[in-house]
C-alpha cells in the first residue's frame, strides 16, 4: 500500500482530541534539504512530487513555518491529483507574513498561528483578506504546539501534514507529536542544510545509543521514478 492510501485509512474524523501528524520532507542521500537556508533547491521527481501532493489531499491542513513561507512562497494545494486541498497554516510568530504572499489566494482560506498581542495594523490588514489569526502562549521553543493541535481540533482539522522547514520538523518531534513520517530520499549528494536543524530529543549529556532516539515502526518503502520514498509510524524512545 502506497503511503498515500496508507494514510487515507489511518485519519480520524472529527471530533478529534488532536490532529494526527504526519511529517513529510524530502531529502538528498546525505540528508540534505537545501544548499544554504536561503537557496531553495527541487529535490523530488516528478513521481513523488504528485505523491506528495496525493498526501496533502488526504489531510485536513498543511502547516509550514513562516521562513518557508519567505524563501518559497508556497501554494500548498493538491493541484497535481485535482484536490481536495488542504487548509494551510503557517507558524508565525512575530506575524512577519507579507501581504503579498500566494497563501492569501488559496482556495480553502488561511490559518496563521501567531504569538500572544501580534502588531495590530498587520493583524488587521490580514483578517481583512480573510486570514484567521490564532494566538499561542510562547513556550521555551517558540509557539505552544499542544495548544496549537487542540486549536486545530476545535476547527475540525483531524489531520495536518507537516512540511517544513528544518527547525518547524525537528520541533514536532522534540515534542513527540509526530504521528507517522513520510520521507522522500534522492540519490543525490549535497552537503547543505540538514533535514532537522536540531536535536529530536532533548538532553544533557549526547546519548550514546540510537535507540534513545525516535525511529520508524512497521516502515516499509518503495521507489517512486528515480526516489525512494520511505513511510512508518513513529515509535519514541523509553
Amino acid at each position: 500500500m502506497e503511503p498515500v492510501e496508507h494514510i487515507r485509512s489511518q485519519r480520524p474524523r472529527p471530533p478529534c482530541a488532536r490532529p494526527l501528524v504526519t511529517i513529510t520532507y524530502a531529502q538528498s542521500l546525505d540528508g540534505s534539504i537545501a544548499v544554504r537556508a536561503d537557496a531553495p533547491l527541487a529535490l523530488s521527481c516528478p513521481e513523488t512530487k504528485r505523491m506528495t501532493h496525493g498526501l496533502r489531499s488526504v489531510h485536513d491542513a498543511i502547516l509550514v513555518g513562516i521562513n518557508t513561507v519567505l524563501t518559497d512562497d508556497p501554494k500548498l494545494t493538491a493541484r497535481r491529483v485535482g484536490g481536495p486541498h488542504p487548509i494551510p497554516v503557517v507558524l508565525d510568530t512575530r506575524l512577519r507574513f507579507p501581504l503579498s504572499a500566494r497563501l492569501l489566494d488559496h482556495p480553502r482560506g488561511l490559518i496563521i498561528a501567531t504569538g500572544p498581542h501580534p502588531p495590530e495594523e498587520k493583524a488587521r490588514a490580514l483578517r481583512d483578506r480573510g486570514v484567521t489569526l490564532v494566538e499561542l502562549p510562547l513556550g521555551d521553543r517558540g509557539l505552544d504546539l499542544h495548544a496549537l493541535l487542540r486549536a486545530l481540533a476545535q476547527m475540525d482539522i483531524c489531520s495536518l501534514m507537516v512540511e517544513g522547514g528544518a527547525r518547524v520538523l525537528a520541533t514536532f518531534l522534540r515534542e513527540r507529536l509526530a504521528d507517522w513520517i513520510v520521507l522522500t530520499v534522492t540519490p543525490h549528494l549535497v552537503g547543505g542544510m540538514p533535514a532537522l536543524a536540531e536535536p529530536t530529543i532533548p538532553f544533557r549529556h549526547p546519548p550514546t545509543q540510537v535507540d534513545a532516539f525516535p525511529a520508524l515502526a512497521d516502515w516499509t518503502w518503495t521507489r517512486m521514478g528515480r526516489d525512494m520514498v520511505i513511510w512508518g509510524k513513529v515509535r519514541w524512545p523509553g
